[in-house]
């Protein structure tokens, strides 16, 4: 699957361009061209299409293109919108290099990407749940299930990390295994099971 940059503002695609240096991609700058392609990877800024995303969105991914919106101001009610459009991924235009390849690595895998606080927000927005989660986090140990219930209010791995006194690494290694003990994909599957 081919990864495509299309911008209206050229710092934009060098800071992408950067991100992606160990990666294979084309830069377009017309939008007739993006609204071409089949079976692509496009990442684009807001900005250069925020007056006709409900148009194009839905023609992309008619296409098989999965697409990555980033904005210079991300915003979780936008976030809702463009996913709901046919976006598989929104973010940070400008954010950092690991996310950016996460975001792909997500949509690669034909899954669902956002930005890691509008990933907080959005579970701090779910309603609690009047169901017992006792017997989901009996499969987990100790410190699984202590990062589980913090992943759960919404806390980042940095966070999670801080509070339990130990690395984001680590949280990031009990968070797959609560993950795959528990036959979810992310934070956002999680915070939905335990709720």
């Amino acid at each position: 699957m081919q990864i495509v940059l299309y911008s209206d503002d050229i710092n934009l695609i060098i800071h992408w361009e950067k991100a992606l240096s160990k990666e294979v991609f084309q830069s377009v700058d017309e939008l007739e061209r993006v609204k071409n392609l089949h079976n692509s990877l496009i990442i684009f800024n807001y900005s250069s299409c925020k007056k006709e995303y409900a148009l194009l969105l839905p023609l992309l991914r008619e296409q098989g293109n999965r697409v990555l919106v980033l904005d210079r101001v991300p915003e979780l009610q936008k976030a809702k919108i463009l996913l709901k459009y046919g976006a598989m991924g929104y973010g940070n235009a400008l954010m950092r290099p690991h996310f950016i390849l996460a975001a792909i690595d997500a949509l690669r895998e034909n899954m669902v990407w956002l930005y890691p606080e509008l990933t907080s927000q959005l579970i701090l927005e779910l309603p609690a749940s009047e169901n017992s989660n006792s017997e989901l986090l009996e499969k987990l140990t100790s410190r699984e299930r202590e990062t589980a219930l913090l992943l759960k209010e919404g806390l980042t791995y940095n966070e999670t990390a801080q509070r339990l006194d130990i690395t984001p690494r680590t949280v990031k290694a009990h968070a797959q295994a609560v993950y795959k003990k528990l036959n979810v994909h992310d934070r956002i599957g999680l915070a939905l099971l335990l709720k």
